[in-house]
């Protein structure tokens, strides 16, 4: 893992590095001649390598959260120290390197740089003037990159020294795999309400207070937040603004292509080196020798990768005409494309769509008022702001604006009307008595702004206000250990050799059953009660509204013979391996950076931060 660990980086460093100034993120507007955040040990910690790192980070958390990042909430977070973090373990396993005089030569350099495809021609050759250009943008000199490339290689190197060699524990890996393996025959059946031999009572008024008083929990109503607020959404006004015919035929017509779409087909394409080759190739499949997904196949590559979607005639150039006289199934060509002699298979036909401007007016109407409506909303935000400033309260908002007054009491439960929103929730329940109200937004493009008035704290509701659900929820539980004990009466009676249809039940067997099989009709504590048992015992599962009787028939290792099986032997050996050697490298770094000088210039950092405010 450690050295795949360190492979890694390289990758995502030459996309950064093509891509950093068009992000805006770029190693200009410090002045002077600030190159470095400092040094760890003879080696510089880059300033260029500090911010492709934040950038790779920023972009990586906005992917997993799906929301846009400020550089502000990136400190809140911690991101940019991880990141310097990051930066300085590297450089000091550079440094190490160094000291262990482990280095490598200029042709090892020069395969890194000519097998990035961020330096290739459409060819795939090496292009000169677009590395140097690529470079120059990203603010790196060509000495500066191949001296990165250079500790990259030589820091992988060192990682494989470390972690090389490390051997998989195999009683490690037998002990994961009969855990995960092993198997179990069962027999259940299940033991419902309607089994039950006795009709259950119904229950008294001391019953019910008993249960009450027992289980306050289940009639504690939560806090409640009384809370005023205005607000007003595009909805609220969108009916009162009138959108000209003639903006709604300019909006039609520059989304033409959404409406009247050209017969189509879908495709997939496959690229030969030359025309020989694709001859032949299409000969095979003519005399019935192979077809398409066979050749797909020995070219190493997988349907998704030849899939061209779907297209229409003009996007196919040469192949437009034969492609769209095929039907469906057919493969025609070669033809020659930008990337060579190709292959196209035909999967579909998607015919002709053509939605006129009138069938497309209502919907185009609604769309067009809705941003008008949002754009109104916008430009009215900064004089509320203003009046907000000013001392206005909610209630003379609502009085001088178009913000509409509304109150409620809301519980985290509520989702009723503008409690649908989440950031009316949030807001909701961060906020605080005699606060001044902000003017915030909705996720449609709407505004609000609200007023906590006062909290009710959480109460155990009166037993007069709920005793029907106090009756709803006694009834319940009452009913559930009524069968859960004749359920225990009747599994008592069951033996290895008695069938289970004597005792009026209805059985299921289920075999080879291992801990992460799905039994349907099973709790989840079903599995790992079976995995419990001893053969021949009988217990009884709670099924939450009724019960599950179940016998444990028998159990098997993992059979070694079993592909899958030695698969995931395999699979648990290596990754513990992997483990280990994580564990062994976080070690080693660690010790090395204790006896490390490191010194990183705080000004300069904050400099840089400062310029990706």
């Amino acid at each position: 893992m450690a050295a795949k660990k360190g492979r890694n980086p390289f990758v995502w460093i030459i996309m950064i590095l093509l891509f950093v100034g068009l992000l805006g993120f770029g190693t200009g507007g410090l002045g002077g001649n600030i190159r470095s955040l400092g040094t760890v040990g003879t080696k510089d910690v880059s300033i260029a390598a500090y911010q492709n790192g934040l950038n790779q980070q920023l972009r990586a958390f906005e992917a997993q959260t799906g929301q846009r990042v400020t550089f502000s909430e990136a400190r809140t977070l911690g991101i940019d120290q991880a990141v310097l973090q990051q930066l300085i373990a590297e450089r000091t396993l550079d440094n190490e390197a160094a000291e262990l005089g482990i280095s490598v030569g200029d042709e090892r350099v020069r395969e890194e740089v000519l097998r990035v495809p961020a330096f290739q021609d459409l060819s795939g050759n090496f292009d000169r003037e677009g590395y140097r250009l690529t470079l120059e943008r990203s603010g790196l000199s060509e000495a500066q990159f191949e001296a990165s490339i250079r500790d990259e290689v030589a820091r992988t190197l060192l990682q494989g020294a470390v972690v090389g060699g490390i051997p998989a524990p195999d009683a490690f890996a037998d002990a994961v795999i009969q855990f995960a393996s092993e198997t179990r025959n069962v027999t259940f059946a299940p033991f419902t309400v309607d089994m039950l031999k006795d009709p259950l009572p119904g229950p008294t008024d001391a019953d019910l207070q008993a249960f009450y008083d027992a289980n306050p929990d289940l009639f504690t109503a939560p806090e409640a937040r009384a809370i005023t607020y205005a607000w007003i959404t595009p909805e609220m006004i969108q009916d009162d603004i009138t959108v000209d015919e003639t903006d709604l035929r300019a909006l039609y017509d520059s989304r033409l292509a959404e409406f009247v779409r050209p017969e189509r087909r879908l495709v997939e394409r496959l690229v030969f080196a030359g025309e020989t080759p694709a001859a032949e190739a299409q000969e095979r499949i003519t005399n019935g020798e192979a077809d398409f997904d066979t050749l797909v196949a020995e070219r190493g590559l997988e349907l998704s990768d030849v899939d061209m979607g779907d297209v229409a005639q003009d996007d196919l150039g040469a192949a437009g005409g034969a492609v769209f006289a095929a039907t469906p199934g057919d493969v025609v060509g070669p033809f020659n494309t930008s990337l060579g002699p190709a292959l196209f298979r035909v999967n579909a036909v998607l015919a002709a769509e053509e939605i006129s401007f009138e069938e497309a007016r209502d919907d185009l109407n609604v769309e067009l008022s809705a941003q008008r409506a949002i754009r109104q909303i916008d430009a009215a935000s900064e004089g509320i702001n203003d009046l907000m400033a000013g001392g206005a309260t909610l209630e003379n908002l609502a009085e001088q604006t178009e913000l509409v007054l509304g109150s409620i009491d809301w519980t985290p439960e509520t989702r009723d009307g503008i409690a649908a929103y989440d950031s009316f929730r949030a807001a909701a329940a961060a906020a605080v008595e005699g606060a001044f109200p902000n003017l915030e937004q909705l996720a449609d493009g709407g505004i609000f702004a609200l007023r906590l008035d006062g909290i009710t704290p959480p109460a155990v509701r009166p037993f007069a206000e709920v005793r029907d659900d106090v009756v709803t929820a006694w009834t319940a539980q009452s009913t559930q250990a009524a069968v859960l004990a004749q359920a225990e009466t009747t599994a008592a009676l069951i033996s290895p050799l008695t069938g289970f249809e004597t005792l009026e039940l209805t059985p299921t067997a289920a075999n080879t059953l291992t801990r992460t099989t799905f039994v349907e009709g099973t709790p989840p504590a079903f599995l790992e009660a079976v995995f419990e048992m001893n053969v021949g015992e009988v217990r009884v599962i709670d099924n939450e509204s009724g019960a599950l009787i179940v016998r444990l028939d028998g159990t098997a290792p993992p059979d070694p013979a079993n592909p899958q099986v030695a698969a995931q032997l395999e699979q648990a050996g290596a990754q513990a391996a992997q483990g280990i050697a994580q564990d062994i490298f976080e070690a080693f770094n660690a010790a090395v950076q204790t006896r490390t000088d490191v010194s990183i210039n705080q000004a300069a950092v904050d400099a840089v931060n400062a310029q990706l405010q």
